[in-house]
């Protein structure tokens, strides 16, 4: 990179958007440029509130803008695909929102795209960015509780919207498994890799996506995951990687965690701490800015092998619950 600063982009605008630019917004080395939405008076908005100077009524204009050196997508997931593709098509690096895509096919696409553009794309999973969960992984690479056999996670909270709403949608990729479910999987791939088993079971909204999932996966070695996620229930939120020689607890809110606990015999070793900067979102922002000064085309926090791998997992999920997205959505 040749400026000082690197110059973001931010298309979408909101409440993940805004999130993400109140963190981006404490780097000294980022600047955040433009913003681009559907409409001009949502863009002016939000560049009004944050001090962009900036404002685009179209995605293609701030994707055409040649101050903008990478562009965080935070539209629904459902859009992402487009989002993404006509940003990288423009030869602009992406930073996109969880789930990459709605499916596989639409994720592999993206990389393509990516690669033929010689540009940075990275799936904004912030889990696999905060320092606790680098912390866990390289403990457990370390041998800190043996062998790792077991990872057991949650994420299953009470929604209250109504059958209106894009997470009870079918058509803007509804469901527990690609909001929330993703996460337990990150944890899973971290810690296990891919699997070769995968067996699922969910019950269904009236709307036909999966209100309440869990998820079995055997790995190559031996390890198992036990995953659920939910809509409809007050879960624990909590992720557990169990190995032959003690455990390491994340305790509520392991999704973006500030430290976790070690246990050997039944007995607390260790209490980690690892606290994340501003709202954690500003970890995959680093990382990014990382691999744009370096000239990376992917991140190793989160490379696109591993993001594909848990986008194919998700798919054989769907496909052994009954989630089917309206044709041309995954």
């Amino acid at each position: 990179m040749t400026h000082t600063k690197i110059r973001w982009g931010i298309l979408a605008t909101g409440s993940i958007a805004a999130t993400f630019t109140k963190d981006l917004l404490t780097l000294d080395d980022a600047e955040v440029v433009a913003v681009g939405s559907r409409t001009l008076d949502s863009a002016k908005e939000f560049a009004d509130r944050h001090g962009i100077p900036r404002a685009y009524g179209t995605w293609a204009e701030l994707a055409a803008d040649p101050e903008v050196d990478i562009v965080y997508v935070a539209t629904p997931h459902s859009a992402h695909h487009e989002a993404s593709a006509l940003c990288l098509d423009a030869g602009k690096a992406v930073l996109c929102e969880k789930p990459l895509t709605l499916d596989a096919a639409q994720a592999e696409d993206l990389c393509r795209r990516a690669e033929a553009a010689g540009v940075f794309f990275m799936e904004a999973m912030w889990t696999r960015c905060v320092p606790a969960v680098l912390r866990m992984v390289e403990m457990v690479r370390a041998g800190a509780i043996g062998e790792p056999r077991l990872v057991t996670a949650d994420f299953s909270v009470v929604f209250e919207g109504g059958p209106e709403h894009r997470m009870r949608d079918p058509a803007l990729g509804g469901g527990a498994l690609l909001d929330l479910g993703v996460y337990p999987l990150a944890i899973s791939q971290l810690v296990f890799g891919t699997p070769s088993v995968v067996q699922a079971v969910a019950t269904l909204t009236p709307e036909g996506v999966d209100d309440t999932t869990a998820v079995t996966l055997v790995h190559p070695g031996g390890g198992v995951s036990a995953l659920t996620c939910s809509l409809s229930t007050d879960g624990t939120w909590s992720a557990t990687v169990a190995g032959t020689e003690g455990r390491i607890e994340f305790g509520r809110g392991y999704t973006s965690p500030s430290g976790f606990s070690l246990f050997r015999q039944g007995e607390l070793l260790e209490r980690v701490e690892a606290p994340f900067l501003a709202g954690g979102m500003v970890h995959e922002a680093i990382e990014a800015q990382r691999c744009l000064r370096e000239g990376l085309r992917e991140s190793p926090l989160a490379p696109w092998s591993e993001t594909l791998a848990v986008m194919r997992t998700m798919d054989t999920v769907r496909g052994q619950v009954g989630v089917v997205y309206p044709e041309g959505r995954g």
